[in-house]
């Protein structure tokens, strides 16, 4: 494989974090990092600074867009927010497994059903399991979450690095995204399970998302590139 076609199958498994509350700042942060993500993650920050405008604008930038807006409430309430997530365009949109069956379905057929009036792929609901800054969640929640996963009709998760190993025995298919990797060297932060990139592939992550490791760099573009280095 060549050193281009290496570094264009490792972008398809990036999501570059755009945890800022400016649209103007995570546009040109993602304008210059392109060439290195496949996929932008749109979260609470963001959203709630520019709204769907941040959504359109990643999709004009070519990437496909991960809407981490972590949805947990009553499910009709879920289903709609759902709903508009798919119509926008997003191929992501988190959902806590902590709400239930009967929410996280919501929230799974609302995400389907915008994305079909809208004429576009289906998309890929990511029901969040255990959050990567909780450490002291007891051992029992992660199976019973990834159970709730699979009754609702999910078709991926979002789990620490460190649970792969055994959320992917669980469910062989289900798309796996891990937040909260770090590159050695790098400050875990808020983070309570962290493991590498490297790590955290090489144990079946399907989706990696990037933050801080790249967009707090002194040259974000120069910390990109040498993350898909490392990993091609």
């Amino acid at each position: 494989m060549t050193t281009t076609a290496a570094a264009s199958t490792v972008r398809d498994h990036l999501a570059l974090a755009l945890d800022v509350d400016d649209l103007v700042v995570a546009q040109r942060l993602a304008r210059d990092v392109r060439p290195y993500f496949g996929v932008a993650k749109v979260g609470f920050e963001l959203f709630t600074a520019a709204g769907p405008d941040a959504v359109g604008t990643m999709l004009d930038l070519g990437y496909e867009v991960f809407l981490d807006l972590k949805l947990h409430d009553i499910p009709t309430t879920v289903e709609k927010a759902a709903r508009v997530a798919g119509a926008m365009g997003a191929s992501y949109l988190t959902i806590h497994a902590m709400g239930g069956p009967v929410m996280l379905r919501a929230g799974v057929e609302g995400f389907a059903e915008g994305a079909r009036a809208a004429g576009l792929d289906l998309p890929i609901p990511l029901a969040v399991t255990v959050l990567t800054s909780d450490g002291d969640a007891p051992p029992h929640i992660l199976p019973k979450r990834v159970e709730l996963a699979v009754e609702a009709g999910a078709k991926g998760l979002i789990c620490a690095g460190t649970d792969l190993g055994f959320v992917r025995e669980l469910v062989p298919r289900f798309t796996l995204v891990v937040p909260g990797t770090r590159p050695e060297g790098v400050s875990a932060n808020d983070q309570a399970r962290v493991t590498t990139p490297a790590e955290a592939l090489g144990a079946g992550a399907d989706l990696l998302v990037i933050g801080r490791a790249v967009t707090a760099a002194d040259d974000p573009v120069r910390a990109a590139e040498a993350l898909v280095t490392s990993l091609s």
